[in-house]
This record gives C-alpha cells, structure tokens and sequence, in this order.
C-alpha cells in the first residue's frame, strides 16, 4: 500500500469501504443459510447448522494465522520496498495452508469423533451436524489457501480486489445454498455441499487475480517464486513461531464463541437456536468494524516497515474514530431493527420470543467492541503475536471467571454478561503491550 504522509479519513475510507463490503458478505452468508433453513426446514436443523459453522471456526480459524501473519509480513516487506519478499511470503503461506489442508482430510474422523464428545447438544441436532460436517471437511485445502490470498491482499492494501474475491465466494456460495437447501430441499447437507463448491472455485479465482497483480509489482526478469527465499530457514522460523501464537491466540478466541454456543445448548433447543441467530447479527457488525481494522494492519505494517511512527499514530488515531461511530451506529442498528432482523430469519415463534429480551444485550457487546477489533489490527499489522497470545490467555481468565460467578443466578443473560465483559477484557489486556510495540515502530 502506498500511503501518503497525512493520512486523510477520506483516504481511510476509500480503503475501509471495499473491505467492510466484503467482510459484511461472509455473515451475510450466515444470515441467508439461517433464513433457509430457518424457514424451510426444523428447529433441530438450525441447531445442527449452528453446531456445524462451531466446529469449522475451531477446525480453520485455528489456523486464521494463515491470513493474519501473511499480511503482516507482507505489508512490512511491502514498506520496505522488497518486493520479492512479499511473494516469498506468499509462497510460505500457500506451502503451508496446502499441507495443512491435506492433513485436516487425513484425520478427519479423529475430528469428528473429537468435536461431537465435546458438544452437548440433542441427539437429533448432532446427527445431522455429522452430515453437515463429513461434506464440509474437503473444502479444507481450499478454505486454508484462500486465508493466506487475503492476508496478502489486506497487506498490501488491494481492498478491492478483496472486495471481487468476497463477493464471488460468497455470491456463489449463497445461490448454492438456496439452490441445494431450499429448493432442492437437502437441508444442512445442501448448505455443506454448496460451501464446498464455492471455496474450491474461489481459490482458483483468487489465485489467477493476485498472480497477476504480483506479476505486474515484479522487476521483468526476476523469478516469481523466489524458491532459496521461501525456503530461508531463519524466515521459516520466524514464520511458524509467529503462527504459532496467533494459531494459539485464535483457538482461545474461538473457544469463546464455542463455550458461549455448548453453554447455551444447555437451556434447551429453542435458547441454542436464538443465540445463533443473534451471534449472526453480532458477526454481521463485527466484520463491518473488522473492515478498519483490516485498513489498520496494512497501513501499520506499512509504517513498521518504514520506520515512519508519524503514519503509526495518525493511523492509529484515525481508524479508531472511525470505529467508534461506527460500532455506536450498529449498536443502534440492533436496538431498533433487530426484531425486523430477528422475523426474516426465522418463522419459528418460541425462537423469536426468545431472542427479543436478548436483543440490548447483544447491541451491548457491539457497541463495546470496537476496541478489541482495532488493538488485534494493529498488532496483527505489526507482527506482535507473543503479546497477542499472552493477552488472550488473560481475558479468556477473566471470561470463564465471570461466567462461573454470573451464570447460576443470572441463566443466558448471564451468559451474555460474561461475554461482554470479555470482549472489554480482551482490548484491555492488549492495552497492556501497547506502549512497547508503538515504541518499536521508529521514530
């Protein structure tokens, strides 16, 4: 990303708003799938869907560092003028998603077996989600490949042509879905079966999209895979440690939404099945908010790479204001027209009952989130992963200690107290680590 000496929010936004069209198209993908099956199919279907999109949030945002450390590598070799290094980073990633991805088809029993002990759901909605989940596992290799794409293009601040990717997958994705679940009336396994088809031809997609905009970046007669730098043993080092503690950093995140759903399972069907549509509009925000902080890691990496703490600060600073208004008017958004949200996707009244008094606290957690969101885009930017670990492992502390003291005399709203006062916990231990990283950036 080429980045001017004062950054203007009109600059700020002409990056950001690519990136949170493209963000709002993943959970809006989540929103249609739960329209579909919510209106065509039963309670114990939406169930199994919402375990399902539980055990691939832990089985690939595991491994969400194949996005997060390729553009922080990329976008501070991209600051620093090497371009060859941005496609050896590149390389790395892909090398590793590809083995990954064969491996999670290897083992995919162990998987299963794993996941479906730890979830405590009815024997209905667990029957199904294994239907869901032994078509779903193939798109692995692909899923993992376009992670490490993205990073790339978030690193070095081609947002819109994220933005063509995005929507591609998940454009596709979604007539898949309708096509396979509601017209063909395959239910949870239509949904796994059209998300399959859509990863694996999005990274070939991708793939011809960003070879071609690298090839373009590169001096003419240079190779384009620089195999002795892909293969740096030192850079590889540094590479798995850092994916190791963002890999580390992430499953704890992840767990969080996955306790908060097997917790809400306990209250019955009905309850699981109103968290997850309330998670839906929660991710609905969360990625329009992720969209600044996306614009944040490009432009921090950037300034890393240069040494320029000036660009850090005015960045910082800007994106922060930004996601603040931002997150007040999704808050807002919720409070008014989630019930609006709440009967499009799903006709089932004991699920729209539910959800309703659950609405402000909902709003809550967005309103309050902004500033976990920007902390992880400015660490993630500037390849601080040990100190990203640390601080996940002490709000997820903090989380279980107050879900322990709250949920026996409060039930779900409980529940919800304990994840909202996580999400200022996480910001808040970040915070922690901030002084030392914005000191490393330069002068």
């Amino acid at each position: 990303m080429q980045i001017p000496d004062s950054i203007s929010y009109r600059f700020l936004l002409q990056k950001a708003w690519p990136i949170i069209l493209a963000n709002a198209s993943v959970p809006l993908l989540g929103l249609v799938d739960t329209a579909v099956i919510g209106n065509v199919a039963t309670v114990e279907d939406l169930g199994a869907i919402a375990f399902g999109a539980l055990i691939f949030s832990f089985v690939y945002w595991s491994f969400g560092f194949l996005r997060m450390g390729t553009t922080g590598f990329a976008a501070q070799a991209s600051g620093a003028g090497d371009e060859q290094e941005v496609r050896a980073v590149l390389g790395r990633a892909l090398l590793i998603a590809a083995c990954i991805g064969m491996a999670l088809i290897l083992i995919q029993l162990p998987i299963e077996l794993t996941a479906f002990s730890l979830l405590d759901g009815s024997a209905q909605v667990e029957a199904v989600a294994k239907e869901y989940f032994n078509i779903r596992i193939w798109g692995a290799p692909a899923t993992l490949a376009t992670f490490a794409l993205m990073g790339l293009l978030i690193g070095l601040g081609k947002s819109r042509t994220l933005l063509v990717i995005q929507l591609f997958l998940n454009g596709l994705n979604i007539l898949l879905d309708i096509w396979f679940a509601g017209f063909l009336g395959w239910g949870a396994s239509g949904i796994a079966l059209g998300t399959v088809i859509a990863e694996w031809t999005t990274v070939l997609f991708a793939g011809l999209l960003i070879f071609k905009t690298l090839s373009k970046r590169k001096i003419l007669n240079e190779e384009f895979w620089p195999k002795t730098r892909i293969m740096d043993w030192p850079a590889l080092l540094k590479t798995i440690s850092s994916n190791v503690d963002i890999m580390l950093r992430t499953l704890i995140l992840v767990f969080s939404f996955a306790f908060f759903t097997n917790q809400s399972a306990k209250f019955g069907d009905t309850l699981l099945a109103s968290n997850h549509i309330l998670l839906q509009l929660i991710a609905f925000s969360a990625f329009f908010l992720d969209g600044y902080a996306f614009v944040v890691e490009a432009l921090v990496g950037n300034a890393i790479g240069a040494k320029r703490r000036d660009i850090f600060d005015l960045a910082v600073r800007r994106t922060t204001i930004l996601a603040i208004a931002t997150a007040m008017l999704l808050a807002l958004a919720i409070m008014i027209l989630g019930d609006v949200a709440v009967m499009l996707l799903t006709d089932i009244s004991a699920v729209r009952h539910a959800v309703n008094p659950l609405l402000p606290l909902a709003a809550l957690y967005v309103l309050l989130s902004f500033a976990a969101f920007q902390l992880d885009g400015i660490f993630i930017g500037a390849s601080f992963t040990r100190q990203m670990r640390d601080a996940a492992v002490l709000s997820i502390a903090v989380y279980l200690i107050v879900w322990w003291a709250l949920a026996d005399h409060f039930g779900v709203q409980g529940l919800w107290g304990a994840m909202i006062i996580y999400v200022v916990a996480r910001a808040l231990a970040l915070l922690l680590f901030y002084k030392s990283l914005r000191r490393s950036v330069g002068v």
